[in-house]
This record gives C-alpha cells, structure tokens and sequence, in this order.
C-alpha cells in the first residue's frame, strides 16, 4: 500500500485542473470552474470544478470528490490503480509500505496470466473447432480478434509445459488457476483448460486476470469452466467486459448485464458496448459498486425460464436496496440474447427499447403465466412486493403502489398493508444479515424542524468551506460549537457548490448572523421536542427524579428560545 506520504506529494504537483482538463473542457464560472459532464450526456454544464478545494461536483450525475476520486470514475479503476496514473502524471514515485518482494510475487502471476492469455490465443486455429465453434455462434473474426479469444489444447500438460519453459514454477501457475494437482498423486500437475474455447477475464484496467473456458466436446463435464478464485481473481468482484463497456455505460446512463460471455460479445458486435455479464457467480453487492462507479441504472436481460426469473429477481433486489433504477427486458422462452442477436438483431433492439421497470415487468409476466386472480395476487405477493419493499425512495415506492394495485384490481390500502409487513421483514432480514439489533424508534423530532436543523448546518458548514481562511469561518465555526456543543461538520461538496453557486461574493455579517440565529432556533426546537419527550417518559413511568430533570431542561430551553426571539434591544 502507498505511503501518506506519496498521496500528498501528488496532490501538492497537480491541480485538480491539471487531472480534469484532458478529460472536459472547462470555462471560469467565478472563483470556480464549468463544464459539461463527462459522466452523462447533457447539453447544459452540470459539472464544477474547485482549484481551491482540489475537489469537483457533477450535479447531473450527483458525484463528487478529488483528484483520485475523478480518475477512478474516468477509468474505471481503483484507488491503486487511479494512484499509478497520478503517480506517472506527477512524476512521483510511488513508496510502497509492502515488501519488494510481495510486488515482485504479484507482477509474476500476472504475467503468468499474461503468457497463458498469448498461448492460448496463438493456439487458435482458423481452420480448427474452437474457431469454428465461435463462427458457428455468429462471431465475427473482428469480435474473436479483438476479444482475444482462444483455444485451450486437447492435451493434458502443453499450457503447463509451455509456461515451465518460460521459467514458472508448479506454484505459480497453480495460484493463478491455470494447473490443477491430480488427486491422490502429490506432485503431478495437469492443465485446468483443455478442448475449450477461451475467453480472457480482465478487471476494469484491462489486466487478464483469469479465464472462462467453453467446452468443445460433449463429454466435457461442464459446459462452462471458469478459473477459481485467486489472489488476482475474485468472481464477486469481476465482470466480464466491464474494462470495454465503462464508458459506453457511462455516456448511455445505463449497464446492460446479461447472462454469459457470449451474449455480451454479440451485444458489442451488435452496438450495445454497454453490455456486461458475470463470471461464474450471481450478482453481488461488490459487483454492483463497480457499476455504479459508471451509472445508477441497471437493465437485466436474463433468461425467460423459471431459473431466469428467479436469478432476475435476485439480482434487481440486490439493485433496488443499493439505490439504483433497475429495468429488465423479456427474451421469447428458450432464447438468449446471442440466439436472438444472430437470428433477428431487430427484435433484440425493439426488447431493448420496450424494457420496463422490473416491477412492471414481474407483473405483466406473471399476469401472463398465472390466469386465475387469486392465484396471481399470492405470487405478486410473494415476487413484487419484496421488489417494491426493497425500494429506498418513498416517492417511487408510492408511485408504484397504484400501479400495482391497478394491475392486481385491488385497493392502494390494501397493497400499502401488505407493503408495510414486507418491509417490516426486509428491516428484520438487513438487520439479522448486518448481525445489527433492531433498536429503531419513531423520531422524537418533527421531520420539518429536523430538516431546517440539518439544512442550516450545513449551509454554515459549507459557508466555512467555501472561505476557509476568512474571519467568517472562524465566526461560523466558533459560534456553532458554541451553540451544539460539538466541531462544525464536514459539508458534502454538493452543498459547497450549491452554496458558491449561489452566492457571488462572501456573505456580510448581518446574512451570517441571520443563519446562525435560523440554525440555533431550529436547533432548539429540537431539544426541547427531546426534552417534552422526556418528560412525558417520566410522567409515565411516575419517576420523580427523571421528572425533575426532564422539567428544569424544558424550562430552560423556552428561556433561551424566548430571549433568541426577543426583540433586539430587549431583554
């Protein structure tokens, strides 16, 4: 891992313009600068840049951060891997707190994996099977050129032979999944790929990480045979074609996963360069992080049968509670999105065009397959409304509502009832599953005085940030302590921008002096909700002393509301 050091450095030798620059064209929008997003497709400047706070906003696409931040979203790296591009941008060297050592070991499996990938793509033959068996499929020799696809011999120990010659060991090459140990034979080694058609895993640098092999021969016991996890491969992790497909998914706003690689490869053949799929593994929440690196909407071209439908479901949960907008497309029964993009790549595009929201698309589907009403409302039940529960907006979870109890001819009431146990179990699942208790209890404040609390704080807290030298910051931050009892906190730079954009020059005292005495009377409020709370507590449970304690807070808090409200010049 790098030093603290060598982030700092980086930091000190480039401006958040010198990074953002060759990616957006920029213009000075008063002490900042504007420009247009390159996270979506707009044609009004929605993304600011702060030389000053080293840090930028993209209201369009609600991102925000630094330097390493900006690179992680633009190349779809880690902060490891946006740290080497800074690095060499810098001219930094980058200190490691690891050994030589670990990095000489990790540079060695990759180019294991790297040499695995040449052999295995120079083995292809373009008058043998495997070549055959990818034009049969309708790939085009660009698509199995430019993929790298390959061919894993009929043979039991010629990878392995090949890659002994070049100097890997029987270690090496077993930690990164390409041999495997014959059982009850200690010592002999054999090829994990053999008679297959390779496709090369990569994480989102483009970096071969493992491989997914489709067998040639019917006797093969898996059709599919995918690496095993390894210190370089982590199946919850990786997503097959995401290296290719960020930046499609982040100009067209939304990931297109489908079920294998050789549906994403006909998508990209086809155009859609959005497509993804995963490797040997359902969707996982590490998965969907890497997704959203990119975009906040997910459409799932999964298959039409019941597995299809279940892996559907599962899937657009896992999307719906990470806060994304999820859509799924209908395929004909008994057809994958590589059939139907070699037959007819019109009906594909026209799916595609017509997807639905996934709880629109469960509904219709299941009103297809389930004729009798009673019937249908138990399996909604049981399929939507885990979907509609799992939906964090309340807005969107209530637009719903009515469209499901539309579609299952029943009253809003009656759905928003079921809802309501739904999300009582969803609370208790996350909970049992985060090894959280449930301690929640309704809100002691008003939602409309927390809101204007929360608010004004941070209005101030951006204020602070936005002229963090100035006698206004001191002010602001002095003044809130003051009045809370505790530091001003760190504003989202959402806020900051907000307020910048606002405001063309540093507030006077008079407006300052106005919303710190906003803040204190909301903040107030709020105590002395907490404190009547309290005290019908103790009025309930008959305890003199909590009683006592809860009356003189009460008390005390109107006399500090009461001489805030007073007029100036009274007492």
């Amino acid at each position: 891992m790098a030093g603290r050091d060598t982030v700092q450095e980086i930091k000190e030798k480039l401006s958040i313009l010198d990074v953002v620059q060759p990616y957006v064209k920029l213009v000075r929008a008063g002490k900042n600068w504007k420009g247009l997003s390159p996270f979506t497709k707009e044609k009004t400047p929605s993304f600011f840049v702060s030389p000053e706070r080293g840090t930028y906003y993209c209201f369009s696409s609600g991102q925000g951060g630094d330097i390493f931040t900006f690179i992680e979203k633009m190349e779809g790296v880690d902060f490891k891997g946006a740290l080497k591009i800074l690095a060499e941008k810098a001219g930094v060297e980058i200190r490691y707190e690891r050994t030589g050592q670990d990095r000489s070991r990790t540079e060695r499996l990759r180019e294991a994996l790297a040499r695995a990938e040449h052999f295995f793509v120079s083995s292809l033959d373009p008058q043998g099977s495997a070549f055959a068996y990818a034009k049969k499929r309708g790939l085009t020799e660009e698509t199995i050129e430019s993929w790298r696809l390959g061919y894993a011999p009929d043979a039991w120990r010629t990878l392995l032979e090949h890659l002994q010659a070049l100097g890997f060991s029987f270690a090496e090459l077993g930690a990164v999944g390409l041999i495997k140990e014959a059982e009850g034979k200690t010592g002999t080694w054999y090829d994990r790929f053999r008679n297959r058609l390779m496709f090369p895993l990569r994480d989102t640098a483009g970096r071969t990480v493992g491989f997914t092999g489709r067998a040639l021969s019917d006797d093969a016991q898996a059709k599919y045979l995918n690496s095993p996890e390894t210190e370089l491969f982590k199946k919850s992790e990786v997503i097959f074609g995401m290296d290719r497909a960020k930046d499609a998914i982040r100009t067209r706003g939304f990931a297109l996963l489908v079920e294998g690689q050789m549906d994403v490869l006909h998508c990209h053949q086809a155009g859609f360069t959005n497509a993804i799929a995963l490797s040997g593994t359902a969707l996982t929440p590490q998965h969907l992080a890497l997704i959203k690196r990119y975009a906040d909407n997910l459409m799932l071209v999964l298959d039409s049968d019941r597995a299809g439908l279940a892996a559907t479901a599962r899937s657009a949960m896992l999307a719906l509670r990470a806060g994304m907008r999820v859509k799924a497309v209908l395929l004909p029964e008994g057809k994958d999105p590589a059939d139907i993009l070699t037959t007819s790549p019109h009906d594909f595009t026209e799916g595609v065009s017509r997807a639905q929201t996934v709880i629109e698309f469960f509904l219709a589907t299941l009103s297809t397959q389930e004729k009798d009403p009673h019937r249908l409302i138990l399996v909604a039940e049981k399929t939507v409304l885990p979907l509609l529960a799992a939906i964090p907006s309340p807005l969107e979870r209530e637009h719903f509502v009515s469209i499901v109890a539309r579609t299952l001819a029943l009253s809003e009431s009656a759905v928003r009832e079921s809802l309501a146990q739904k999300r009582d179990l969803e609370r208790e699942v996350l909970l049992e599953e985060s090894g959280e208790e449930n301690t929640s209890s309704p809100p002691m404040q008003s939602p409309v005085l927390r809101s204007v609390r929360a608010r004004r704080a941070e209005e101030l807290a951006a204020l602070a940030a936005s002229y963090p030298t100035s006698a206004l910051a001191q002010r602001i931050k002095s003044e809130y302590a003051q009045i809370v009892g505790s530091p001003l906190p760190e504003p989202s730079e959402r806020t900051v921008f907000e307020v910048e954009l606002a405001r063309d020059k540093e507030p006077s005292d008079s407006e300052v002096s106005d919303l710190l005495r906003s803040f204190e009377r909301a903040f107030l409020d709020e105590q002395y909700q907490e404190a009547l709370q309290d005290l019908r507590r103790a009025e309930a449970a008959q305890d003199a002393k909590a009683e006592a304690r809860a009356t003189t807070r009460c008390d005390s808090l109107k006399k500090r509301i009461a001489a805030l409200d007073a007029p100036p010049g009274t007492k």
